[in-house]
């Protein structure tokens, strides 16, 4: 009993940070699931990281408890809304491709966070997180966080970590995802405005072309016909995407760890 109540302290650490990282991350932070479930998920999680690696020293309910909670919080919340970041990459080229194509002023309800969304980028946001569960990205995303407590314990108070380091690779995360967005969308964006330049001749050539009442439709119907060629080369970016996720909850924990 003495043994259980030692750990009780080291549990409830763990407990905080697969709670915050399941609030954020892509897939576990859906509206859709339960939030029993969530807890019941975390909970369970929690047990098996406690009982397979246990802290070295015992945790004391002391005045730095509330500080390791916070701590915990901010873990949690750092190593979900990195994989989430890389994730939203296929929102932001779906965005990209809806402004080409005309569909810029649609948007659409996004179940996972209740905010409005473009049409394209909701259709492949959803394909990403098809996709995810089909290679078992849940897992690797699992295992990402589960590495964090052998590389970051949750005894560990301070961080041995900068700000400006911090603010160093939230930017670099930034950056990689506008460009793995860019190149997502470029085939399909490149084609749609070699379509505008054909048009924009056409209207010179023939005036009495009432290009608005043509060009729109066209757009669309291109757009639609080269997203699905692109198809292939789509899930062939979404498996670099996922590594790329990985590897940058595992730059993230290595960071905070200082290893």
């Amino acid at each position: 009993m003495d043994s259980i109540l030692e750990l009780l302290p080291y549990f409830m650490l763990t407990l905080i940070r697969l709670l915050s990282f399941f609030l954020i991350a892509p897939l576990f932070s859906m509206k859709g699931i339960p939030n029993q479930f969530k807890i019941g998920f975390a909970v369970f999680t929690a047990l098996i990281v406690v009982t397979n690696a246990p802290g070295e020293q015992p945790i004391l309910l002391d005045g730095t408890y509330m500080l390791l909670i916070l701590k915990e919080i901010a873990v949690g919340l750092a190593l979900g809304f990195t994989a989430a970041l890389m994730l939203y990459t296929v929102q932001v080229a779906g965005a990209f491709i809806d402004f080409q194509m005309g569909f810029a002023i649609a948007n659409v309800i996004d179940p996972q966070t209740g905010a409005q969304v473009p049409i394209i980028g909701q259709f492949k946001y959803m394909l990403a997180l098809l996709f995810l569960l089909v290679v078992d990205g849940h897992h690797l995303l699992l295992d990402g966080v589960m590495q964090s407590f052998r590389t970051f314990p949750v005894e560990l108070l301070s961080l041995s970590v900068e700000s400006e380091d911090i603010a160093h690779f939230i930017t670099l995360l930034f950056l990689e995802m506008f460009m793995i967005a860019l190149q997502m969308a470029l085939p399909i964006v490149g084609a749609l405005f070699l379509i505008d330049v054909a048009l924009g001749i056409l209207a010179k050539t023939v005036p009495q072309l009432n290009i608005f009442v043509i060009g729109f439709p066209l757009k669309i119907f291109a757009g639609f016909i080269l997203l699905l060629v692109s198809m292939p080369i789509f899930f062939y970016l979404l498996q670099l995407l996922f590594e790329k996720i990985i590897i940058s909850m595992s730059q993230l924990i290595r960071l905070l760890g200082g290893t």
